[in-house]
């Protein structure tokens, strides 16, 4: 057998040669992961969580500001630098001549739409590249035909952007929008039998979350699509924060529509999303800017938005390259093991709460809630960013109707380039915080739900 290329005694040995300096400014380092995950194959995803010295290799493939803490990864990600090289790339090829170029590029994104469709699992043909969740949820939402009296059923904690989506149509329609409460966490029955018994007559549309942006609670997609079908319901899910989180099969969730934010877990530039739209289901939805009638059974539709920012799409490729180069099992195994190192570090410590079920491995991921009882979150995020530069998000709110959620907490959402010193970090600042209480700074930090895509 051909001996392994990557070992940690010729990584060590070309440090040594070059310096760390030089391995960060090297262009191949997609092929560098790629060659590290080939050496950690016969390993468990498990066993590999734990290996930091595979994933210093991955860390290295980012141009970060270390001298920060960033635990909100959940709102948009740092791409790696492979990617961001290759948007520059791209929009320099095109600015030279426009005209030429511009449509080279463009039709290239069949190459990203089949890749994607084939990682993710679905036909190339029921996959339309967006420039983000909200647009190509959007596209189904404004593309159902609804009248006056039908019913959407969807949570007060789904994206704040989405449900004003809803309220528009609401407003413009006379449909009935009907957000359901639930507890965090929830378990996958409670979530199931929610949406059962909220079911009317007039119910036409299940509009839910795949995992929450708020505490990462998982919906049982596949359960509430069948409930859906079964009743003549159209499913259309939110899945910003899980494609590329963790892994599945989008045609296994069997839902009719699933929309995604790309530049959050695939790591890809910022303006990247895609539609799946289930292919006998295509017909039945309207794209959002006109598209010709002989499109109608086209995915292409939905990606009719006049002039696109063909380097930022084209740089997907790279993005995508450099998840399957991790491996999906890997990187979500990773994450779990990031999120709980943090969470059984604190879960005993008084006063300290998580509002996330992690006790399942299929529930623990890269997205986690927590909170200090009587503490105010806003001050504990400005704490946090004061005194240990960790950036982190609030999230604050009144009872409904008045707001999406009713608790506090802190989202926290570390990614494959956080270090365990950054993780050990947190855990002690918000040890202190618990112990000696949350001293008020004066550095505001914004609240959400403010419209922003966390």
């Amino acid at each position: 057998m051909p001996s392994n290329p990557w070992s940690r005694r010729s990584f060590l040995r070309t440090a040594g040669v070059f310096g760390t300096a030089a391995l960060a400014l090297d262009p191949r380092r997609t092929a560098r992961v790629e060659a590290a995950s080939q050496s950690v194959a016969h390993m468990t995803p498990e066993a590999v969580a734990a290996e930091e010295f595979y994933w210093r290799e991955v860390q290295l493939a980012f141009n970060l500001d270390r001298s920060l803490i960033n635990l909100n990864n959940g709102f948009t990600c740092p791409m790696p630098r492979v990617a961001l090289e290759s948007v520059f790339r791209y929009m320099d090829m095109i600015n030279m001549l426009p005209v030429h170029y511009q449509g080279m590029v463009a039709s290239n994104a069949q190459t990203i739409r089949r890749r994607m469709a084939n990682e993710f699992g679905c036909d190339p043909e029921e996959m339309a590249l967006t420039r983000g969740a909200s647009e190509a949820l959007q596209i189904v939402q404004n593309g159902i035909d609804l009248k006056a009296g039908d019913e959407v059923i969807t949570t007060e904690q789904d994206y704040p952007r989405m449900l004003t989506t809803w309220d528009q149509r609401m407003r413009r329609e006379g449909i009935k929008v009907t957000r359901l409460q639930f507890p965090v966490p929830a378990t996958q029955d409670f979530l199931y039998n929610m949406f059962e018994k909220a079911i009317t007559p007039k119910t036409k549309v299940f509009h839910f979350t795949h995992i929450t942006n708020l505490t990462a609670q998982l919906f049982p997609v596949k359960r509430l699509s069948r409930l859906a079908r079964s009743k003549g319901i159209v499913t259309i899910v939110d899945g910003a924060h899980a494609l590329g989180h963790f892994p599945f099969k989008l045609r296994d969730l069997e839902c009719d529509a699933y929309g995604v934010s790309l530049h959050k877990w695939l790591l890809a530039p910022l303006g990247n999303g895609c539609l799946y739209v289930r292919k006998e289901m295509i017909p039945r939805f309207w794209p959002l800017q006109a598209a010709p009638e002989q499109q109608d059974n086209d995915i292409r539709k939905f990606e009719s938005i006049g002039t696109h920012p063909w380097a930022i799409r084209a740089a997907l490729g790279e993005s995508l390259a450099f998840h399957q180069a991790i491996g999906a099992e890997r990187k979500a195994a990773r994450l779990r093991y990031l999120t709980l190192r943090w969470a059984n570090a604190l879960k005993n410590v008084p006063g300290i709460k998580i509002l996330s079920d992690l006790s399942e491995p299929a529930q623990a991921w890269g997205v986690a809630a927590v909170t200090i009882e009587g503490a105010d979150v806003r001050a504990l995020a400005r704490f946090l960013m004061s005194a240990y530069r960790i950036v982190a998000v609030p999230l604050v709110g009144g009872a409904p109707p008045n707001s999406v959620f009713d608790y506090q907490a802190l989202r926290i959402s570390p990614n494959v380039y956080t270090t365990l010193e950054e993780i050990d970090t947190f855990v002690e600042a918000m040890t202190v915080a618990a112990k000696e209480g949350v001293p008020e700074t004066p550095e505001p930090i914004p609240a959400y739900p403010a419209d922003v895509t966390v």
